[in-house]
């Protein structure tokens, strides 16, 4: 069951967005795994999506579900602040959500 949702823009070309690719599997794989869906999308082969999503800069991480939204621009190099960022609480923290 997913229970995460996150969508990655990205230029696939740029070292930036490959290594947020890479990182982003990385940290997904070994915290996450199984409870996410993850749609990565090329701005250059779709490019419509940056207006729709006010995509400013690449890579960009956006938390769909569960609400609230949140986004990110990184390379999402450090696992424990990405998963901040996007208010996911993982092992003992998840059960302590004061």
């Amino acid at each position: 069951m997913e229970k995460y949702f996150f969508r990655l823009f990205v230029i696939k070309k740029m070292p930036a967005s490959e290594r947020a690719i890479k990182n982003l599997l990385n940290t997904c794989e070994s915290k996450l795994k199984g409870l996410y869906r993850l749609e990565i999308i090329d701005l250059l082969e779709n490019p419509q999506l940056a207006e729709e999503e006010q995509i400013l800069a690449t890579p960009t991480l956006i938390k769909q579900f569960p609400p609230p939204a949140s986004r990110i621009i990184s390379d999402l190099y450090n696992k424990e602040s990405v998963l901040n960022a996007l208010d996911i609480l993982i092992g003992k923290r998840e059960g302590n959500k004061e």
